[in-house]
């Protein structure tokens, strides 16, 4: 059975709200709780936008079964050490529930608030490269000190560590040949939304989930690690009906996507529609 899990995003008001509609989650039976980490979304950036992490140990506190996940965190403005010691909290806060997504970043807003200067996709690349791994050796060794090209860590303390061992498990993002190597390097699971946007019909969609997921088994050479695919926040032709959505859930399981990952209802009517739902939770058996 495919996984249901969903993204709520951190632009509820008040932040009550967002905790509430985690814990309807929870009870609803999903497997993961994901939230954006963004400091502003462009396509809702006057909207409230509220921080992942503490946002995350709320639920912690307010949940007790359903898995808790930032999708996805970036170097643009985060740097390897405290944010490690940020993730190694949240797991002890959940008690070892937390899950964290991890991508290179676009130069986007995020890219764009520190004021440093634009990236080309290589140094991008280059950056996630060198982050992602001092992050992980943060996880995993209690003392960690590195000198990199753009990341240092002198006598970094991880006390107690997480919960999980060997460290929480990474769903890292990306399509692209170097970014399908650092999944299968450092991931336990991988997330794509494949193309993107409302103007990408089922047919296009399904192609390219195919394509990326035939490259990542390539890089993968025969071992096997979790996937999951996100629906977009406007793209609706999944949940037509329960039959059209059964029907996409089948095909994206006999693609070895393990997960689908749809937006909570939302007020502004994005995501999967509110009277779609209940038929989206029983397709999971829920």
């Amino acid at each position: 059975m495919t996984d249901l899990s969903v993204l709520v995003l951190p632009d509820r008001h008040p932040t009550s709200a967002w905790l509430a509609e985690v814990v309807e989650a929870e009870r609803a039976g999903v497997h993961t709780v994901w939230t954006y980490d963004h400091l502003t979304w462009p396509l809702l950036r006057d909207n409230p936008w509220y921080g992942c992490v503490p946002l995350l140990a709320a639920a912690a506190g307010a949940t007790e079964r359903v898995r808790l996940g930032v999708q996805v965190a970036t170097p643009n403005y985060r740097h390897p050490v405290p944010f490690a010691k940020e993730l190694m909290t949240l797991d002890q806060l959940s008690g070892g529930r937390l899950e964290v997504g991890l991508g290179a970043g676009t130069e986007s807003l995020d890219a764009q608030v520190l004021g440093e200067p634009p990236l080309t996709p290589r140094e991008r690349m280059d950056r996630f490269a060198e982050w992602i791994g001092l992050l992980d050796k943060l996880l995993v060794e209690p003392i960690v000190t590195a000198h990199g090209e753009r990341y240092h860590a002198i006598d970094a303390h991880q006390l107690p560590g997480c919960v999980q061992t060997p460290r929480v498990p990474f769903t890292v993002a990306g399509t692209g040949p170097r970014s399908l190597r650092l999944v299968a390097r450092h991931g336990q699971a991988w997330v794509t939304y494949g193309p993107y946007g409302p103007a990408v019909g089922p047919d296009e969609w399904f192609a390219a989930l195919e394509k990326q997921s035939g490259q990542l088994d390539a890089v993968l050479e025969g071992r096997r690690i979790r996937r999951i695919v996100n629906v977009g926040l406007e793209s609706y032709w999944p949940f037509e009906s329960r039959d059209r959505y059964a029907d996409t859930v089948g095909r994206l399981a006999a693609l070895g996507f393990d997960e689908v990952s749809v937006h909570w209802p939302r007020p502004d009517g994005r995501g999967v529609p509110a009277k779609a739902l209940a038929g989206v939770l029983a397709v999971h058996g829920l």
